[in-house]
């Protein structure tokens, strides 16, 4: 996939294309079945097929002060967008002087001089440029005006639910992280660098990697444990593994971690990156009485999730450090 930045160079930029725009922010079910909308008109109507985000979340440039939760960084979401296989990517940056733009003025200026758009595909609920009070009705009127074919995408549901990013925020907020897989279409992942820790887990018997993650804005689960899968940067395969989120309380700590415990694994982790996707929640975040029985508990909860991976990958799989 072709990625550039708008006002950027861009080589070979296609003479005309069949696009949709978005934040999309965790490239999740609903978006992905827009861009294979796109996909298809383009390939119908011999176009080249076009993503076109944003390098901020736009609210963040009209609402001073706003900062929002994040499924993914722009580049994670650069990966998913080619991985739902459209061909070129334009990165919009967000600024005060677009954001004044009316939706006229954005489809004229930047999707039809710019960006060469012959087909625009609309999310069902989308709306852009300043008059907010715009809808599919006025970009299809604009659009015949320009030469720019406007399409509705159609909304995508999963198990009953509307899928959107603050649905999957919504469920990740509870800890919910297989119903927030069903709307990714894959498990949730955060990315981060390991850092020091207390080394209170090696001492019972559970050594953890704890991450800091690539951006603090991104969406933590809800605090507790979970059965995981984990993998470094040369890691061509996921590992097993838990995930603890907490302060900590056995150990009077107040700052939330996120610690995970990798199968088999005995390498210094140190400084480098580790990604967690998260499988399933175990139980709630807890105070134990001492140490020891918080090494029971995780005990317990090692046996659940070596009965989830065997489960899942049909055979026994020990991610205890050997």
């Amino acid at each position: 996939m072709n990625t550039w930045t708008l006002g950027e160079p861009a080589a070979a930029l296609p003479a005309a294309t069949a696009a949709t725009i978005g934040f999309f922010d965790g490239v999740h079910e609903g978006h992905r079945h827009l861009m294979h909308i796109v996909s298809q008109e383009a390939m119908q109507r011999g176009l080249t097929s076009l993503a076109i985000t944003f390098d901020r979340h736009p609210r963040e440039v009209v609402a001073e002060g706003w900062q929002p939760l994040l499924l993914t960084t722009l580049q994670a979401k650069l990966r998913l967008i080619e991985q739902a296989g459209m061909d070129y990517c334009c990165v919009l940056p967000f600024s005060q002087q677009m954001a004044a733009m009316t939706a006229r003025q954005f489809m004229h200026d930047v999707l039809k001089e710019q960006l060469h758009v012959k087909c625009l595909v609309i999310g069902y609920d989308h709306h852009f440029g300043h008059d907010r009070t715009a809808g599919f009705e006025q970009y299809c009127q604009y659009g015949r005006e320009m030469g720019i074919d406007v399409v509705q995408g159609d909304m995508l549901g999963v198990q009953g639910r509307p899928v959107s990013s603050s649905e999957v925020r919504r469920l990740l907020s509870e800890g919910d992280v297989e119903a927030a897989a069903d709307c990714l279409g894959r498990p949730y992942e955060l990315s981060g660098t390991v850092g020091e820790g207390e080394h209170e887990g090696r001492r019972i018997g559970f050594p953890t990697a704890n991450i800091l993650p690539d951006d603090p804005r991104l969406v933590v689960p809800l605090a507790g444990a979970y059965i995981a899968t984990a993998r470094t940067a040369s890691d061509t395969a996921d590992r097993p593994a838990m995930v603890n989120i907490g302060t900590r309380p056995t150990y009077g700590s107040h700052d939330q971690t996120i610690e995970v415990h990798i199968a088999s694994f005995s390498g210094n982790l140190y400084g480098q990156r580790l990604t967690v996707a998260f499988r399933r929640r175990l139980r709630n975040e807890q105070r134990f009485s001492s140490p020891e029985a918080l090494r029971r508990q995780l005990m317990s909860d090692l046996s659940a999730a070596e009965a989830y991976f065997k489960t899942h990958t049909g055979a026994f799989c020990s991610i205890h450090q050997p």
